[in-house]
């Protein structure tokens, strides 16, 4: 292997373990004047920052569909709590979005027919019982008032 790729893993592995020793690491190589290695440490921790952002706004999204298919297939059971779950979940989405701007609408709808799957498995277990939500919508997810 050459040194070339031993470095990219290096900072692969470590990025992907530890965004704190990632950045330690890079301040180390940039003090002792490695600049390069710095600059590979540099790119890993930032492709690594972006996983781990839309890793967290997929979490959010199976959690607000989930809560958004339990509203709609259970309007008896509605709470105040519910309510105060799917605010905060799109809240959260938008602020991911608003600090990673490559977390754009487009790349959530990338994401949103695995996520929805994902949500309805998980409401039915949650419901124990099958649901007959077959879709959400963009409307319905983000943007619907809840009555």
């Amino acid at each position: 292997m050459d040194k070339h790729a031993s470095t990219l893993d290096y900072w692969q592995d470590l990025a992907t373990s530890s965004h704190y020793l990632t950045a330690v690491s890079i301040k180390r190589a940039l003090e002792e004047g490695n600049y390069s290695e710095a600059e590979f440490g540099i790119t890993q921790l930032i492709e690594a920052l972006s996983r781990s952002d839309k890793h967290a706004v997929r979490s959010h999204l199976i959690r607000l569909m989930t809560h958004i298919i339990k509203w709609k297939a259970q309007p008896e059971k509605r709470s105040a709590s519910w309510a105060v779950t799917i605010d905060h979940a799109r809240d959260e989405i938008r602020a991911y979005q608003e600090a990673n701007p490559s977390i754009t609408d487009e790349k959530i709808k990338e994401m949103w027919a695995k996520c929805f799957e994902r949500a309805r498995r998980q409401a039915e277990l949650e419901m124990q019982k099958k649901s007959n939500i077959d879709t959400l919508s963009w409307n319905e997810v983000f943007n619907s008032h809840l009555n």
